[in-house]
């Protein structure tokens, strides 16, 4: 069996200080759960300015046909 790695989807959002705490909370809650995004990091400046960053898996279709079909001998 091969080993499979992980791969994430990441963004980066940057909020100005205009958009309060709760507005940044909905906004995250709506990504988490409509979009498969969860928080990999909140950094907050000394401007009141926020930077997110969030992610999400990739999940890959993993082939079940045999590309080849029977071939006949």
């Amino acid at each position: 069996m091969s080993e499979r790695r992980v791969e994430y989807q990441e963004q980066r959002v940057r909020l100005d200080r205009t958009v309060s705490r709760n507005a940044v909370r909905r906004l995250l809650t709506d990504q988490a759960e409509y979009g498969g995004w969860e928080l990999t990091r909140l950094r907050r400046y000394w401007d009141g300015s926020r930077e997110i960053w969030i992610r999400r898996k990739i999940i890959r279709a993993i082939p079940t046909l045999d590309p080849d079909p029977v071939r006949l001998i």
